[in-house]
């Protein structure tokens, strides 16, 4: 059968991108459910981010992730079900609201740093390793080339005769 999205190529690099990253979480998260952690994959960069700048209210961790705040609302709740982060309202505005890892939220980061993320770094460094060319660096220099001309715009500009 044809992989109709990979024929297409540009055309659909999106939606190929996309689809890699969604095998990526799948294959991270038999990762983590081997290892019996209570964690989605799509969970694991807000918990480093929140490691990583300490806590944020959930507009700034949205903006820190590149995800929607509706998105950040939802697993921010997950997590604190979870008891792995706990949201309080601004000292200085109650409107804002606070995220932070609590005590076990910080346990599951170090461990996650220790026995899971060094994993998983490899386990992907292994699969690009055989790469021609800087697959981040790539990667960087199509997000940032988005941010200068989105490509809607790009679009406009490439109008077919």
């Amino acid at each position: 059968m044809e992989d109709v999205i990979r024929s297409l190529g540009f055309l659909c690099l999106g939606s190929r991108l996309k689809r890699i990253g969604e095998q990526l979480q799948a294959d991270t998260q038999r990762v983590l459910d081997r290892l019996d952690v209570p964690v989605q994959s799509s969970q694991y960069p807000l918990l480093a981010a929140l490691d990583r700048l300490g806590p944020l209210p959930v507009g700034e961790l949205a903006k820190a992730l590149g995800i929607a705040q509706p998105g950040i609302t939802r697993s921010v709740a997950l997590l604190a079900e979870l008891g792995l982060v706990e949201v309080s309202p601004s000292s200085n505005d109650q409107r804002r609201r606070i995220v932070s890892l609590t005590r076990n939220g910080r346990r599951l980061v170090d461990v996650a740093k220790r026995d899971v993320w060094p994993r998983i770094e490899k386990a992907v460094t292994d699969l690009c390793a055989e790469l021609p060319g800087p697959l981040l660096d790539q990667l960087a220099a199509i997000e940032e080339g988005l941010a200068e001309v989105p490509l809607d715009r790009r679009a406009e500009r490439a109008a077919v005769p």
